[in-house]
């Protein structure tokens, strides 16, 4: 086994690493209509570059807002970037999660007893784009929730 250097997760993810703002969209589900947000997100080095820490935020006209934090490290056996996410919804958080990168894309499924959520991060043209996309119940295909484009800030 060949153990994990520190930074070797940080420098998978080296091209997320700051704090970005921007705006997230929101499409019409049922939790509400189509809207828009102000969006927050950070990536932080952590725990001696064997962690990337990632904070979401979003925060409606209204006030309303929505947080969500996760933690991406690297399983040394398997050297697959793994996801630890947890947010203000309260529902527990489950497991970590495998993460596969398509295309520059690092992109992760949450599976629970609802549906499945894919999430999709991605930094193109100093740009960064996080979506979600769903599939409730017995669905087959995913559709938009959420789509965020940020700048550094």
């Amino acid at each position: 086994m060949n153990p994990s250097q520190p930074g070797t997760v940080h420098a998978v993810l080296e091209d997320f690493l700051g704090h970005w703002r921007g705006t997230t969209r929101l499409a019409p589900s049922a939790w509400g209509p189509a809207r828009s947000a102000a969006a927050e997100i950070s990536f932080t080095r952590a725990a001696g570059g064997f962690a990337v820490v990632q904070s979401y935020r979003h925060t409606e006209a209204n006030g309303t807002h929505f947080d969500g934090h996760g933690v991406f490290t690297v399983d040394p056996d398997h050297h697959d970037v793994l996801w630890y996410y947890v947010d203000s919804t309260g529902l527990p958080p489950g497991t970590p999660l495998r993460c596969t990168w398509v295309d520059a894309v690092l992109r992760v499924e949450r599976h629970s007893d609802r549906g499945t959520a894919r999430h999709t991060f991605q930094v193109a043209d100093g740009v960064l784009t996080y979506s979600a996309e769903l599939r409730l119940g017995e669905g087959q295909n995913f559709v938009p929730f959420m789509t965020s484009e940020c700048r550094r800030a």
